[in-house]
């Protein structure tokens, strides 16, 4: 590390299942370590709130009619209200119940580590990566004139990419993919409450805000390749990158812009 580069403060946590990673560079370093911890604290508290694994979790209670929303933790008409807005725009593709059961938690893990990365960059980091199982939100950069970069996993070639993405002329980006490479099948197409029928075995997307990001490759895999790419082109801010069983590549038209 040169002296223009900022000291870094990494971390990683298991929590919601999987691990999240946190690279974070620049900035007051008692300040910066501090919000780490409350970035971490935060994502432990989303977990327990939002849970269906846990009977006691607000989420689990809310779907058993014990509680109503306005008992719940704000966070909780937020999470909510953002998964309406995401069902509305992906007209249905994403949805917040499955086989008629309260599930918003599609939307919690994106949301979660965006707001994780929020609190970092409002400590005054000059680079915040956070990666939540892959997927991942990024502001500033990792030192002067370096973007922060990500690959992306080529499903149809273990240990392979098939892209890598850079920041490069953003204060804030994220890296979204949904797929069947490491969790199997498992999206679900919210109009059947069946395993989603698609020819699409991964779908990366960008976006300013993880939230979004998550939500739209979730619903874009959902839909196949047809319906996906122009739906995806018509969302502002978002580009992406769509790889078929067939290991056919399509991508939205501004996404060369992203890879380096």
């Amino acid at each position: 590390m040169d002296a223009t580069t900022p000291a870094a403060e990494r971390r990683t946590e298991e929590v919601m299942g999987t691990v999240f990673s946190f690279d974070v560079r620049g900035g007051d370093h008692e300040v910066v370590r501090a919000a780490l911890e409350e970035a971490v604290a935060g994502l432990h508290r989303a977990d327990e709130v939002f849970s269906t694994y846990r009977e006691d979790s607000q989420l689990s209670r809310l779907a058993r009619d014990e509680l109503t929303v306005d008992a719940c933790d704000p966070e909780v008409a937020e999470v909510l209200e953002l998964a309406a807005q995401a069902e509305l725009v992906s007209d249905g593709w994403f949805s917040p119940r499955y086989g008629g059961r309260l599930d918003p938690t599609g939307i919690v893990k994106g949301w979660a580590a965006e707001r994780a990365a929020r609190v970092l960059a409002q400590a005054g980091a000059s680079g915040v990566s956070v990666n939540g199982g892959g997927d991942v939100q990024m502001y500033g950069s990792p030192g002067p004139d370096r973007p922060w970069r990500v690959g992306i996993a080529d499903p149809l070639r273990p240990g392979g990419l098939a892209a890598v993405i850079s920041a490069t002329g953003t204060d804030e980006l994220a890296v979204a993919t949904s797929g069947t490479a490491e969790r199997g099948t498992h999206i679900v197409d919210p109009r059947t409450g069946r395993p989603a029928v698609t020819d699409l075995v991964a779908v990366t997307v960008t976006a300013p805000s993880l939230t979004w990001a998550d939500c739209w490759a979730t619903a874009a895999f959902a839909m196949g390749s047809r319906t996906a790419l122009p739906w995806l082109e018509s969302l502002p801010g978002v580009e992406a990158l769509l790889i078929t069983s067939g290991d056919e590549v399509r991508c939205t038209g501004g996404l060369a812009a992203r890879l380096g």
